[in-house]
């Protein structure tokens, strides 16, 4: 992976997930040809504590529910959380 062949990506954090890292937003560097489930990988990489939640994150890529397999594109709004329940 040259430098050419990345991207940065700015993830908001929400809730459990905000906690555990303790910011929002977050930055993690992918590449160009990243997926869904990529940025969860370098997520948990890049803060550790967010291990814990990584399997039940659900990730939003400009205000619609990603799939692990969507391929992000650079300026793609992305925004992480565990799921939430109501009543």
């Amino acid at each position: 992976m040259g430098i050419f062949d990345v991207m940065k990506v700015e993830i908001h954090l929400f809730a459990a997930a905000r906690d555990a890292a303790g910011r929002s937003p977050v930055e993690v560097v992918i590449s160009e040809d990243a997926s869904v489930a990529d940025l969860r990988a370098a997520l948990v990489q890049s803060i550790p504590e967010l291990k814990p939640l990584q399997a039940s994150l659900l990730v939003a890529v400009n205000n619609q529910y990603a799939a692990d397999d969507l391929l992000l594109k650079t300026n793609d709004e992305v925004a992480c959380f565990p799921p939430v329940s109501g009543g």
